[in-house]
């Protein structure tokens, strides 16, 4: 919901770093990788209860997660690039809410249940761009991206202020959850809809 509108102030600095790392010879894959390794720590820093580590090093992945768009609209995109870009971020994505859920017990069925959302959330947004792609639709909505990204009430933007809740009030882990398991699964519905309005002739 709120990627769209972020970006033209993010864009600019990224874009400034990317031109620079770009020029280093540094890749989008290689930061890629370098931020999911990063976001995989937190998840596992949060795990191990070291909850303060854990907030850093996700928003230490967010940063690199922007990077590496950054450097791959300097370089050149490429359609492996895109799939690193979104396997990483869905890993990512699902990492956190398992370290909660092992950090105490009784945070498991909540991140279970968010995990779930996460999941359906992701088919969703895969499956429109997939067949939005077939048809060659195109947006640049979201920046210049690999595929067709659809909006949504739970996107990127959303989901890290709620890793952030969650590491800041840890004790309220399972009804922030439980609230967004709840707003991805509206936004299940939402694609579903602009699907049928998109898809149907």
């Amino acid at each position: 919901m709120l990627d769209a509108k972020l970006r033209p102030l993010i864009d600019p600095p990224l874009n400034a770093i990317g031109r620079t790392l770009a020029g280093a010879g540094i890749t989008a894959n290689t930061i890629t990788f370098a931020g999911l390794a990063l976001g995989l720590a937190g998840a596992a820093a949060i795990a191990l209860g070291h909850i303060g580590w854990g907030l850093a090093l996700i928003l230490a992945n967010r940063v690199l997660d922007g990077l590496d768009g950054a450097v791959a609209r300097a370089r050149g995109p490429s359609d492996l690039g895109g799939y690193f870009d979104i396997v990483a971020d869905f890993a990512f994505y699902v990492a956190v809410p398992v370290g909660f859920g092992i950090l105490a017990p009784a945070n498991t069925l909540p991140a279970l249940v968010l995990v779930a959302s996460f999941v359906l959330t992701g088919v969703s947004f895969l499956a429109f761009a997939v067949i939005a792609g077939k048809r060659g639709a195109s947006t640049e909505a979201h920046g210049k991206k690999s595929f067709f990204y659809s909006t949504g009430l739970a996107e990127g933007t959303e989901t890290i202020a709620v890793f952030i809740a969650m590491c800041l009030m840890p004790a309220w882990f399972g009804p922030i959850a439980y609230a967004y398991a709840a707003l991805c699964t509206l936004t299940v519905f939402q694609r579903s809809a602009m699907a049928v309005s998109a898809f149907r002739d």
